[in-house]
């Protein structure tokens, strides 16, 4: 009786496991605050490195090597690009241009990109497009946090939902 409960128990413990073990998490986590004082839209990405590089060469057909010791003048040059093709705001309904400020890797698999939307006074409403490595994977999801007065907000990208309109 034992083995007839533990048997089929082990097995369903395996497949479970194994499962979970081999799923890979297509994530990518944003942060977008608005500094009154300056004006200004401070913007930070967190995305993995394999995967923008993946992304980028399914986009672009280029090898490139972004956040390696291979990356070269021209990696960056397309990284800026796919960036701003793939990231937007809008504030009161104006597309803004992202001014790209620099980058730096943590943790030796995740690229932390840095930038911001100068001369930004007073909002009612923000419209965010976030699609960064949605194209490339279908399983992709943005979390993009969003701090302006005093509220804080997070809003989920997937390919089914790329853009969210917020009123403050």
């Amino acid at each position: 009786m034992k083995k007839r409960i533990i048997y089929p128990l082990l097995g369903v413990l395996f497949v479970l496991t194994s499962a979970f073990a081999f799923h890979k998490f297509y994530v990518g986590v944003f942060q977008v605050n608005y500094a009154a004082e300056k004006k200004m839209l401070q913007i930070t990405s967190r995305i993995f490195i394999d995967d923008l590089n993946n992304a980028m060469e399914k986009k672009y057909h280029k090898k490139t090597f972004v956040g390696t010791s291979k990356e070269t003048p021209a990696d960056v040059e397309l990284l800026k690009k796919y960036l701003s093709e793939h990231f937007s705001i809008k504030v009161n309904g104006q597309q803004k241009d992202i001014t790209f400020l620099s980058k730096e890797v943590e943790a030796d698999d995740v690229l932390v990109c840095y930038s911001r939307i100068k001369d930004i006074d007073k909002f009612k409403t923000l419209e965010i497009s976030n699609t960064i490595l949605v194209d490339w994977n279908s399983e992709q999801q943005n979390i993009t946090h969003i701090s302006a007065f005093d509220t804080k907000r997070s809003v989920l990208f997937t390919e089914s939902s790329r853009k969210e309109l917020l009123k403050y």
